[in-house]
């Protein structure tokens, strides 16, 4: 079975996030910014005259698929390269996938995770000067 993480994530992790699970070798990861909070409801700021609160934060939305047996490291990987130790490092979500077809190719399922065509991850790697 097939699992899709989402994770939201501070937006100054992102590139250590993402580095970290192309090295486990999970190259494809969507990333989106949004807004949002958690248990902490924003933060206070002090202007000159007063002090205000922000109640929404920038953060990334990260979502790929994964195998299951591949769940408990990418959640590992995350939480260690996302974490700074204070509220507002995020969370990791995951959820049951039915199926994952391959557009190009036709493949569903754990065929459809790797790609041994013209993009992969050491290409990647060579193309971001790694």
């Amino acid at each position: 079975m097939l699992k899709k993480i989402e994770a939201y994530i501070r937006s100054e992790k992102l590139d250590a996030v993402r580095m970290a699970l192309i090295e486990i070798g999970v190259p494809a990861v969507d990333t989106v910014e949004v807004q949002g909070h958690g248990r902490q409801s924003g933060i206070k700021l002090a202007g000159r005259h007063s002090t205000y609160v922000v109640d929404t934060l920038p953060r990334i939305q990260m979502s790929f698929v994964v195998s299951d047996e591949d769940v408990e490291q990418v959640v590992d990987v995350i939480l260690k390269t996302a974490a700074t130790g204070n509220q507002g490092d995020g969370a990791i979500f995951i959820c049951p996938v039915e199926n994952l077809i391959r557009i190009s190719t036709g493949e569903e399922g754990d065929d459809a995770l790797t790609y041994e065509g013209e993009i992969d991850i050491a290409e990647h790697q060579v193309n971001r000067g790694s």
